[in-house]
């Protein structure tokens, strides 16, 4: 069963830094406008390491390395002074307005390959992020930002809400979620932590390029020690009891371009899809959407359809939403386009707008018992499928790997 282990963590001093200033999204959440405006808002943003930039004839990486390593020479950034997990608390309000709370434990899980052990993926990924997530963690010699895993098991989110105390760190996030952070060092909770969470399977929901990062890191110092067992074997994960309100799924819709501008696109998707004309505004579709049991398709103002799947029930195999399956298939018989990915509804609707896309496709969210179902079965969604909200904010506490 999978390994969780407490570790000491790096913080920011907060006698130094404002916590507002330096934390950020995960860095594949981050576009050119909000980096530079992270950038200067401190130059003590996590940014200028996680999204480092060329500086003094230094790659990025080496820059990203030289920068952590100089953060912690001068004080800015601390280690605690004992191994420990830590609570973390996510307040937000969903689109109804209803308050909610994610807890969770952050603490080092185990890193292990497909049938290896219990820690399961359930989404593929992309060699071109792996790659440049691992020539990161080679320089800093650190997980920067968590992979946010969801446990089988039952009373984690009880362990984790009995932090007693004030947080050591807090922070409110450009779309007012309140992160908040406690210190867990008592023994007996630190046992009962690792024991539960060995005690049953882990799914990693967020951070699959994370994830597949650690363990081409893992191969790759076990290869040059010759041996196994060392801080590669783990990586800095938020792990959430599985259960009703501990995650909030979005979907993340595709964005396609470089059609030539006679295509039938309709047509194009028709043997996959039964399209239904949608004579209401696009923001009005995911309703339809839901409705219908279907997709949609925008292509323009008031030129909108529902895709619902043919033979659905077969798509995927099992419980495994058809949706990104589905489309992956019919998106293989059109003409050479580009694929994007984008989670925002309305910036789909700006992206056709000002003609950089030739066709958006809206997908619908992905439920949290699939995404396990998917897992347990071995399985792997299409990569950029699901879209996990809030995320946990980078900065909060780092986890650093021995010289």
């Amino acid at each position: 069963m999978p390994r969780f282990e407490p570790f000491a963590g790096v913080r920011y001093d907060l006698d130094r830094v404002d916590l507002d200033d330096v934390v950020a999204p995960p860095y594949d959440v981050i576009g050119p406008e909000d980096q530079s405006a992270l950038e200067s808002r401190s130059p003590f943003n996590v940014v200028h390491i996680d999204l480092a930039r060329e500086e003094n004839g230094r790659d990025r990486y080496t820059t990203a390395g030289c920068r952590f390593d100089e953060w912690l020479t001068q004080g800015i950034l601390r280690t605690d002074p004992e191994p420990g997990f830590y609570a973390y608390r996510m307040g937000y309000h969903d689109p109804d307005g209803n308050s909610r709370q994610i807890v969770g434990v952050l603490g080092a899980l185990e890193v292990s390959a497909p049938g290896e052990g219990d820690v399961l993926p359930h989404e593929e990924t992309q060699h071109k992020i792996r790659d440049d997530r691992l020539r990161l963690l080679r320089a800093c010699r650190a997980d920067l930002s968590p992979v946010w895993g969801l446990s089988m098991a039952e009373g984690l989110t009880e362990l984790a809400t009995g932090a007693a105390g004030s947080p050591v760190a807090r922070c409110t996030d450009e779309e007012g979620v309140h992160h908040r952070l406690w210190r867990l060092t008592q023994p007996a909770v630190v046992e009962a932590l690792m024991a539960t969470v060995a005690s049953a399977p882990v799914v990693i929901a967020d951070g699959h390029h994370r994830y597949a990062t650690a363990l081409a890191h893992r191969d790759e110092v076990r290869a040059a020690r010759g041996s196994a067992g060392g801080d590669e074997d783990l990586l800095l994960a938020l792990v959430c009891e599985l259960t009703d309100g501990q995650a909030s799924v979005r979907p993340i819709h595709r964005l396609i371009a470089g059609l030539p501008d006679d295509f039938d696109v309709v047509g194009a998707l028709e043997p996959f899809f039964e399209p239904i004309a949608a004579d209401l505004p696009v923001t009005s579709l995911p309703e339809r959407m839901a409705d219908a049991g279907g997709l949609g398709l925008v292509l323009g103002p008031d030129r909108n359809w529902v895709l619902v799947p043919r033979g659905a029930a077969d798509a995927g195999g099992g419980d495994t939403p058809p949706d990104a399956v589905l489309l992956n298939e019919a998106l293989a018989g059109l003409p050479a386009h580009t694929l994007s990915f984008d989670h925002s509804l309305d910036s789909v609707c700006a992206t056709l707008a000002a003609g950089q896309a030739s066709a958006g496709v809206l997908l619908r969210p992905v439920d949290v018992r699939q995404i396990a179902d998917t897992a347990r079965a071995g399985r792997r969604m299409p990569t950029k499928t699901t879209f996990f909200h809030p995320k946990p904010r980078t900065g909060m506490v780092f986890r650093r790997l021995a010289i």
